[in-house]
């Protein structure tokens, strides 16, 4: 069937062509000599009307036969912009490029969606010397909204703005749908290869409240592409080479003279890190043997790199420690990956005529750009630079990525806004065939509105933070004296995903772009836009079914045989509202802003909560306390929001408990 619907577009769109050519060949002849013309254009216009009805018949065919067969989700908005994008194109088939906007209506008195395509295109006829009305427009549309299962009717209201009502039993269906198939992603293109740069430590140095941000966006990025059935790659480019390894060799050496032999016990990697430092500024004679640990180590002495490996797996193990608590999984690949591929990447630049000598540096101009990449120090050393295009060309030719995300401090943007400029300029990759970006995010301030620091001023160690929230998530649950109602084992696991969950979506919660202010008080809130009260919110959903004395079986054996009323407004309103999260999970694809996901998952619970309140999903006699009456579509809506919410939580990296 899809076939023969591109097969009729095809047809469709030679005889519009063919029509638009007649008709400009008749404006330009005018006189009875066209008879013959006129004639032919009648008949190709006629022939297209056919073809447009068989078109749209098969389409609608199409839709309710996918619909039937495809355990996915569906899109409602993307559903709705395929109708109303072949509404505008049939009533103004010359129109190339209309504007096509559809959004979830803000008043749900006016419909559940709206097109506001007409104002936009009444301006754009405008600029192109036609005068037509925004209200003229939306009529025309209207008129050409082909059979579809989605809309149950359309309004024009105001100037032009087309108020959409979804059709109950389709709402209905979808959400049996969810409830038989679980979570699954909406249907979309082929499967893509990606890349995610994220965390990105450095070696010597412990982790700092500064990774924490990079770690936990990118983290919830590979869990939204791995979702959407992409394969994922997650790497952790680490600062594990360059001179400061040199400083650190020698303190070594000093420190544990058996380092080759024995593995030398570094109990406090920040405090050696310290002492090589000051060392290093302080001793002259410590500086020069510093320096020639770096030679040897750049001309992989097997002495000196099983010095850097000891260093190296000292710090994997402080890292691993922050990635167990926050459930984070890396593929370790550093700046010394890539140190062999360099020369490549230089002598490729050279090739092609890019490089330029700068006082004794060798440096690439990009595009654009008044600021040049330095690939070759004025020594011969190579830059941060050099090893983050050597690690491009790497992810796009040897990977054969197809979307590469970095995931840094927005301090680099211009940086890597360079890196990509110059990839393009070399050729490398074509940003409409390939998706290279950096996404950014503000620094992490304390409740003073400063960069967040200890008293002492110095940067706050990341274990330190995630032991203190595991303290004080354990102070709020006695507080609430859950310690007298869940076991040892349900308390623990309470206070980890309150403890880990609030960080998590402390930090996701807000635009990545701006700033945040760090606050164990507002994260631990159980009320507001908050993890703890979201969790509360996951454990009083499912603990309904618990009270109503109904498992798992019943209510999956429920879902396919129970028809979903939604006659009451509310639970309209929370059908609609589960269903949008493919839309959410759609827009966060293409702007890599994971908020609108945290916000969603706010307006969920807050719109079952409504429901909830005015719903009646069990009930029980006052005086014995026994269930009298169970409203099973109402028990499945309740079902249906938590596991929509359970999904939410995992692309966030949030672990929601049954008991709380």
């Amino acid at each position: 069937m899809a076939d023969r619907v591109a097969e009729y577009t095809s047809r469709i769109q030679q005889q519009e062509r063919e029509v638009r050519s007649l008709s400009a060949e008749i404006e330009k002849l005018k006189n009875p000599e066209t008879a013959g013309f006129s004639s032919h254009l009648e008949g190709l216009r006629e022939e297209n009307a056919k073809l447009k009805y068989r078109l749209n018949i098969l389409k609608k065919s199409l839709q309710e036969e996918s619909s039937k067969c495809s355990k996915n989700m569906i899109n409602i908005n993307e559903r709705l912009q395929e109708t109303f994008g072949d509404a505008i194109r049939a009533a103004y088939p010359h129109l190339e490029n209309a504007p096509l906007a559809v959004t979830p209506n803000q008043q749900p008195r006016f419909g559940d969606y709206q097109c506001n395509s007409a104002m936009a295109m009444a301006q754009m006829m405008k600029s192109k010397g036609q005068k037509v009305s925004p209200r003229e427009i939306a009529e025309n549309i209207v008129k050409n909204i082909p059979d579809n299962e989605i809309i149950e009717k359309v309004e024009i209201a105001g100037p032009g703005f087309i108020n959409v009502h979804l059709r109950k039993d389709f709402v209905s269906k979808l959400l049996t749908s969810l409830l038989v198939n679980g979570v699954q992603p909406a249907a979309a293109g082929p499967k893509k290869k990606v890349v995610v740069d994220f965390s990105s430590p450095n070696i010597a140095k412990e982790m700092h409240v500064g990774h924490l941000r990079s770690t936990i966006i990118g983290d919830s990025m590979c869990r939204l592409f791995e979702f959407l059935g992409h394969e994922v790659i997650r790497l952790n480019h680490v600062g594990d080479w360059g001179t400061q390894f040199g400083m650190l060799i020698a303190h070594l050496q000093d420190t544990f003279p058996d380092y080759l032999t024995a593995s030398p016990p570094i109990g406090d990697l920040q405090a050696f890190y310290k002492e090589s430092k000051k060392r290093f500024d302080n001793e002259e004679e410590f500086k020069k043997r510093a320096y020639q640990c770096v030679v040897k180590l750049q001309s992989k002495d097997p002495a000196f790199i099983k010095a850097w490996s000891s260093i190296c797996d000292v710090s994997r193990q402080e890292f691993q420690k922050v990635y167990d608590c926050l459930d984070i999984q890396l593929i370790e690949r550093g700046e010394s990956f890539y140190q062999d591929m360099m020369t490549e990447v230089v002598k490729e630049f050279e090739d092609k005529g890019l490089v330029q000598v700068d006082e004794g540096r060798r440096v690439v101009f990009a595009p654009g750009c008044a600021v040049p990449l330095t690939v070759v120090k004025s020594d011969g050393g190579y830059t941060y630079d050099t090893s983050d295009l050597a690690a491009l060309r790497h992810r796009l030719f040897e990977e054969k990525a197809d979307i590469i995300i970095y995931v840094t401090d927005s301090g680099q943007a211009g940086h890597f806004q360079i890196v990509f400029a110059a990839a393009q300029m070399i050729g490398w990759y074509d940003p409409k065939v390939t998706r290279v970006e950096h996404a950014g995010f503000g620094v992490v301030l304390g409740e003073d509105k400063k960069k967040f620091k200890t008293r002492s001023g110095d940067t706050v160690r990341l274990m330190d933070l995630l032991d203190e929230g595991l303290k004080r998530s354990m102070d709020k649950l006695k507080d609430k004296e859950r310690d007298k109602v869940l076991t040892p084992a349900e308390l623990e696991a309470a206070q980890k995903a309150v403890a880990f969950g609030c960080v998590k979506y402390a930090d996701l919660s807000h635009n990545r772009i701006n700033d945040y202010v760090f606050s164990f008080d507002k994260m631990l809130d159980d009320r507001g836009n908050t993890a703890a009260y979201l969790l509360y919110a996951f454990t009083r959903i499912r603990s309904i079914a618990r009270l109503a004395n109904i498992d798992e079986a019943s209510l999956r054996k429920a879902a396919g045989s129970t028809e979903m009323v939604l006659d009451h407004e509310k639970e309209w309103k929370l059908g609609k509202c589960i269903l949008r999260f493919p839309e959410i999970l759609q827009k966060i694809l293409e702007d890599l802003l994971l908020h609108t996901l945290c916000d969603y998952l706010y307006e969920l619970a807050t719109t079952f909560t409504e429901f909830y309140d005015n719903c009646y999903c069990v009930e029980k006699d006052r005086h014995t306390g026994n269930v009298v009456k169970v409203n099973m579509w109402r028990m499945l809506l309740c079902d249906a929001t938590a596991i929509v919410m359970a999904k939410g939580f995992d692309i966030l990296g949030i672990k929601p408990v049954q008991r709380m």
